[in-house]
């Protein structure tokens, strides 16, 4: 009974690559395919969401043209938060 309510439970995982700021109009003026540049580079930490709440950290490791995420601690919510500031 509990694998098949196990089963049913939806769980978004989003990996949250880097930031970027840019002012509202160059936004507006991008068209598909374009590249908006991260803060982000390989071997730097990365947040790993389930349902948009952090769970954990990440390393990004760029193996080609694959792009990987290795799980390296748990991440207490108030780090998340703190940066996003």
């Amino acid at each position: 009974m509990v694998d098949s309510q196990l089963g049913a439970v939806e769980v978004q995982i989003t990996v949250l690559l880097g930031r970027a700021s840019m002012p509202m109009q160059q936004l507006l003026r991008m068209g598909r395919g374009a590249v908006i540049q991260l803060d982000t580079q390989e071997h730097d930490e990365v947040w790993i969401l389930a349902n948009n709440h952090p769970i954990a950290r990440g390393e990004l490791v760029i193996e080609g043209d694959k792009v990987q995420v290795n799980i390296t601690r748990a991440a207490p919510v108030e780090d998340y938060f703190a940066g996003a500031a």
